[in-house]
């Protein structure tokens, strides 16, 4: 990054930077672990806890170079997209896993979910084919907070809750995992968590002594089964007959609206004021995300069967089977 660029983009409500792979880890069969180096990291930082913050990661084109922010402005995103596609590299949003060190020193860590993919695989998109090739010393462009802003990306929102319910799958374990490590000591729930393969099982997810954590490697069953039924027994006693369909059309299109920022890139999520009454689940927060169907099958049966109001469900699709992300 130039000078004038990093003079320019050091006036946005958002860190808008090029960054260095400092470190890379297979950590399993389907997480790599890429640690993002810069000076510009001195300037990261969120209003309060991490939680399941949301970045934006850009890719190098097919001829391995970033685009060049010398040009842009507040509508960042505007300038970006109007950049020629073959030119722009690719856009992903991933979940801040760690940060680490502090100053000019900050470390952004990063897990990007891989798999070997097979040829004209839907689900081989930019970001798993950067992370298995990854290696120190190349090079990403970051949008993520800026101290002092408001950048949005955080859906937890539990507000006056009492007790916690989180689910995802694979995609989001670093979301899963950065709240739990930021949960006050008191907080009470359970987490599920479902991931391809036993090995994938993460030994560093650690969790408040009132808040159980279940993993459920599919291993090669059909996905989201057995997450929804061992959601369903904790909540009801009773695991579902039979699984959850989902039709194409069923897919709520509330998971696939991109946010809405101001001219100042500011997204603000206000916090969610949970049901205390006499019902079977007064006071539970859930937090869903992962693929679209499966995120939906389940919301669905918490809202319309089990009669949790929709305020006390956040929901989010990071990814839809068959279909490649763009940002």
């Amino acid at each position: 990054m130039t000078a004038e660029e990093s003079t320019y983009v050091a006036t946005l409500p958002l860190v808008l930077a090029e960054l260095e792979v400092a470190r890379v880890e297979r950590v399993s069969p389907s997480f790599v672990r890429i640690e993002l180096a810069g000076d510009e990291l001195a300037e990261f930082g969120t209003p309060g806890p991490v939680f399941d913050q949301r970045i934006k990661l850009i890719f190098p084109n097919a001829a391995g170079t970033l685009p060049s922010f010398a040009a842009m402005d507040d509508s960042w995103w505007t300038t970006w997209i109007e950049i020629p596609e073959d030119e722009r590299g690719s856009m992903r949003t991933y979940t801040v896993r760690d940060v680490v060190g502090e100053g000019t020193d900050t470390r952004l860590v990063v897990d990007i979910v891989v798999h070997e993919a097979h040829e004209d695989d839907p689900l081989d998109g930019a970001g798993n084919r950067w992370a298995l090739q990854a290696q120190a010393g190349q090079r990403l462009v970051v949008l993520a907070p800026r101290k002092g802003h408001e950048f949005g990306g955080i859906e937890w929102s539990p507000g006056n809750a009492t007790r916690l319910l989180l689910v995802g799958d694979e995609t989001a374990v670093p979301a899963i995992r950065g709240i739990l490590r930021d949960l006050p000591s008191d907080a009470r729930g359970a987490a599920f968590l479902e991931v391809p393969v036993d090995a994938d099982v993460l030994d560093d997810v650690a969790a408040p002594a009132g808040v159980s954590v279940t993993w459920l490697p599919r291993n090669g069953g059909a996905r989201g089964e057995d997450l929804h039924a061992a959601v369903l027994a904790h909540l009801t006693g009773t695991a579902p007959a039979e699984p959850i369909a989902v039709d194409e059309e069923e897919v709520d299109p509330d998971l696939w609206e991109t946010p809405v920022y101001s001219s100042s890139g500011e997204q603000v999520v206000e916090a969610t004021a949970v049901p205390t009454d006499d019902s079977p689940f007064a006071g539970l927060y859930a937090w869903i995300a992962g693929e679209s169907k499966v995120v939906t099958g389940l919301r669905r049966k918490l809202v319309k069967d089990l009669g949790l109001d929709r305020g006390q469900v956040a929901f989010m699709g990071y990814w839809r089977e068959g279909v490649s992300m763009r940002s």
